[in-house]
C-alpha cells in the first residue's frame, strides 16, 4: 500500500509509504503507481534502449578522439567531467571483472 499525492492535473506527483495529509492509498500494483515508479514494461524498454545508446556515443566520443578529429576539450566542461566520470567508473568496474581469457595486464 502506498500513499500518493496528486498535482492539478491529477496526476501522482509524490509517493510515500507512511501516510501524509492529503494523500491517497493505492495498492503497488495499481497501473499509476507503476508507471510513477518507472515499473511499466514500455518505460523500462525504452531506459535500456537510452542506457544502450549512451554506450554507443561514448564509444563514438572516444572513437573521434583517437582519430583526431574531436578534441576532449572542444566539449563543455559539463560534457567533459560526466564522460571522465563514466570512463573511470566503467575502468573501475572492467578491473573487478572477471578475465575469462587470462589475459595478462598490457
Amino acid at each position: 500500500m502506498f500513499y500518493v499525492l496528486r498535482d492539478a492535473a491529477g496526476q501522482i506527483s509524490s509517493l510515500h509509504r507512511e501516510p501524509v495529509v492529503g494523500a491517497q492509498t493505492l495498492h503497488a500494483d495499481n497501473p499509476e503507481v507503476r508507471v510513477f515508479m518507472g515499473l511499466d514494461e514500455d518505460q523500462q524498454q525504452f531506459a535500456h534502449m537510452d542506457a544502450g545508446l549512451v554506450r554507443v556515443l561514448e564509444d563514438l566520443i572516444d572513437a573521434l578522439i583517437r582519430r583526431n578529429v574531436l578534441c576532449i576539450t572542444d566539449l563543455p566542461m559539463e560534457a567533459q567531467l560526466k564522460l571522465f566520470d563514466r570512463k573511470h567508473f566503467r575502468d573501475g568496474a572492467q578491473s573487478h571483472a572477471l578475465d575469462l581469457f587470462n589475459r595478462g595486464p598490457g
